[in-house]
């Protein structure tokens, strides 16, 4: 076994486990946590300004 043949095995394994983390991320198991994961950023509790009932900003 040469130098070559333990370059074309660990091309195979990094292909493979490419392959497997492909199929894990678009599996429809995930999408579910996915898409939450999406909403995060826009999906804040409450306001970064507070304002009252009149429109005003309060201190």
């Amino acid at each position: 076994m040469d130098i070559n043949d333990l370059r074309s095995i660990f091309t195979l394994l990094v292909f493979s486990a490419f392959i497997g983390i492909v199929v894990w991320a678009y599996s429809s198991k995930r999408k579910q946590a996915f898409d939450e994961a999406a909403r995060l950023a826009v999906d804040d509790d409450e306001p970064a300004v507070k304002r009252d009932d009149a429109g005003q900003q309060q201190n």
